[in-house]
């Protein structure tokens, strides 16, 4: 009997990174040398574009046991985009610590915000007027929870795991899928979850997304400037995690055009009020002071004044029109979303769905109580400086 030749099947080509593939035994083997019990930091601070995370690290003589052992130090800003090569040094002011996941203890990763030469906020440091805010709001003991969502790309640009010509079937089999044909880059997932919670961030879930390549991680709960600290965190464990494994994750809150769900940052927020017996009218109440500053909030909510939100929020593809403002209960295409276990307890929390994926968490959590609890109304904002 003939038997027709078996053909080998083509090996598909992963875009991934050529330093993904150094070999990382050799590394491991570096990595396990003893340091003498000197420590090395790393200082993480956001760039002049308000989304990318930068890095650099330096050895300190013992561990620092708070964030008032690790010193100051600086940068050059004209390589950043946060200043000019005349006048390039910006400082580097420690706010937030966590253990090291990719060093291992004693080592540290430790969050900055950054000065410029006057000692002035640099202008995407908006920790430092959101930490203003939440000092003031301290009594109300603000929670939030955030829910980062972001596509993983290979090196090329093209989402992980797409074909190379085309695309996968409709969106329906993904969300929170399980097997080869529905879920892509899970190692990458669970690695960036075990970082987490090696580091110290609350990390509290993640979950595969609508769209194939894209995936969710949940941060929270935070109370007040905590919440834009670990998820700032979270972020530059992500983008580490995926530079090991030479692929990319991207923030943008429309990564791919056509019937395709966008990328948000969905944000859970209560006050202590709203948390007690009766809170939903409390709830309802700040839902209503939110509504009548609709634009005021796009306009914080991501990082180029609402132009970044205006492609993912179309009305389609379980998002709110951005020219409407809406809320409802266990809506999803609303404004706000009320969570049906919250309208049945009568109080709880409530959802602004409205944040994209690369807004700036201080930004979002420091409008929010601005509207709610200071009161403020409009599209300016209050300078509280001097009180």
């Amino acid at each position: 009997m003939w038997h027709s030749p078996v053909r080998p099947r083509r090996a598909v080509a992963m875009s991934v990174s050529h330093s993904s593939r150094l070999n990382k035994l050799v590394r491991e083997q570096y990595m396990r040398l003893p340091q003498d019990g000197r420590v090395q930091v790393t200082y993480v601070w956001i760039d002049g574009s308000g989304e990318g995370v930068r890095c650099k690290s330096r050895t300190l003589d013992k561990e620092p046991k708070s964030i008032e052992d690790v010193p100051e130090w600086n940068f050059d800003g004209s390589s950043t985009a946060q200043a000019e090569g005349s006048n390039s040094d910006m400082f580097l002011v420690p706010v937030c610590m966590f253990r090291d996941p990719f060093c291992l203890d004693p080592n540290k990763l430790v969050l900055c915000e950054v000065l410029k030469y006057n000692r002035k906020p640099a202008e995407t440091n908006l920790r430092h007027t959101c930490k203003k805010v939440m000092d003031l709001v301290k009594d109300s003991h603000p929670w939030f929870g955030m829910e980062q969502e972001y596509t993983l790309l290979g090196i090329n640009g093209h989402p992980y795991g797409w074909p190379d010509n085309g695309f996968p079937g409709p969106q329906g089999p993904y969300y929170c899928g399980v097997g080869a044909d529905k879920v892509y880059g899970r190692d990458i997932v669970e690695s960036h979850y075990k970082a987490c919670l090696y580091a110290g961030v609350k990390i509290c879930g993640t979950n595969a997304e609508v769209m194939p390549s894209q995936w969710e991680f949940q941060v929270g709960p935070c109370e007040g400037i905590e919440m834009g600290d670990h998820l700032w965190m979270a972020r530059f464990i992500l983008h580490r995690v995926c530079e090991d494994f030479g692929v990319v994750a991207t923030l943008d809150p429309k990564p791919m055009t056509g019937n395709w769900n966008g990328a948000g940052c969905h944000t859970n927020y209560s006050t202590e009020e709203m948390r007690r017996e009766g809170g939903l009218k409390h709830i309802e109440a700040a839902i209503e002071k939110l509504s009548k500053r609709h634009d005021y909030h796009i306009c914080v909510y991501d990082p180029r004044g609402g132009r970044d939100n205006s492609r993912r929020l179309t009305g389609h593809h379980e998002t709110s029109n951005i020219f409407e403002f809406s809320a409802g209960v266990a809506n999803r295409g609303a404004s706000i979303r009320i969570p049906r276990q919250v309208g049945q307890d009568g109080y709880g929390y409530f959802e602004d769905r409205r944040p994209a994926a690369n807004c700036d968490p201080y930004a979002v959590t420091e409008a929010i109580m601005r509207t709610t609890v200071l009161n403020e109304t409009g599209v300016e904002t209050k300078d509280y400086a001097d009180h």
